[in-house]
């Protein structure tokens, strides 16, 4: 009897430190299956509603969609021992990032990130290098990468992405607030909607296609990327087009309307259709702009 006290003191021991060792990552439950040379851990939290997860990853893709309620699984896969993996929970925030150490580069410092998290979660990722793709969310979304960002099957959250060149894709969102930066990427929104579309670019190309719908405001900006933006003969629409130096093209019948700059043929023109729900402005300085008809 005496023989196994002793040996469970002893067993309590590695685990108590351990426990010490990730006292900020309360009911995390890493596998053991991480080897010295890099490999795969899983980690599990308890959450309530509305939670907060935060991943930032140096080099590698992040992958998130909807799983179980009150539950964010997180599973890494290291490309060798010269990345750890921080992670941790305060309150209804997870937060995990990739810790790199001496003599990382892309390939050693690597982490492909697989996650699930409530649906209603608010999602905020951030890479240098690895794709973002995250789908089947109600939650606000917040992505930061110089790769590819894509975002689908989104629903009534906020969606905010910031990138260098990577290209932007969005598909399915609906009843969004969206907001996206890009230096040279090119942004696709294909059936997106929702009160605030605005997409900012410094060269890139922006594709709109879509109803406008939703009664929203629509600003798609380029400096000197080409805009093309796709919608049905039945939009409800106000819109207004203008390019400084590029050309302008409508495949539609407007209604015309007062603007405040003077309108030149061939680099603006503006009007309304239907009801007018959605504004839609269309701005670039020096790239092409055509407003399709589907």
């Amino acid at each position: 009897m005496k023989n196994s006290q002793r040996f469970a003191k002893v067993a309590i021991v590695p685990v108590l430190i351990a426990c010490s060792a990730f006292a900020s990552g309360e009911n995390a439950a890493p596998d053991k299956s991480a080897s010295a040379t890099g490999g795969k851990k899983e980690y599990r939290f308890k959450v309530s509603r509305h939670a907060s997860v935060t991943i930032d990853n140096q080099y590698g893709p992040i992958l998130v969609k909807a799983g179980a309620d009150k539950e964010v699984v997180v599973t890494a896969l290291t490309n060798s021992d010269k990345v750890e993996i921080d992670e941790g929970k305060s309150g209804n925030r997870v937060g995990m990032t990739s810790h790199l150490l001496a003599g990382a580069d892309s390939n050693s410092g690597r982490v492909e990130y697989e996650v699930l998290v409530p649906v209603d979660a608010n999602v905020t990722l951030r890479s240098t290098s690895g794709q973002l793709h995250v789908e089947r969310l109600r939650g606000d979304i917040q992505l930061e990468s110089s790769s590819d960002i894509d975002v689908r099957d989104i629903s009534s959250g906020h969606v905010h992405i910031k990138t260098l060149n990577g290209p932007v894709t969005l598909t399915n969102v609906r009843d969004g607030h969206i907001e996206i930066t890009s230096v040279s990427g090119d942004v696709v929104l294909n059936s997106v909607n929702g009160p605030l579309v605005q997409v900012n670019s410094n060269s890139g190309k922006i594709r709109y296609d879509g109803d406008f719908g939703g009664g929203g405001d629509y600003n798609l900006t380029s400096h000197s990327g080409d805009i093309e933006a796709t919608a049905p003969s039945y939009a409800s629409i106000d819109v207004t087009a203008r390019s400084e130096q590029g050309k302008v093209e409508n495949d539609f019948s407007l209604q015309p309307k007062h603007t405040t700059f003077l309108m030149k043929a061939g680099s603006a023109f503006a009007g309304t259709m239907g009801e007018a729900a959605s504004s839609v402005k269309l701005f670039s300085f020096s790239g092409k702009i055509h407003l399709k008809k589907r």
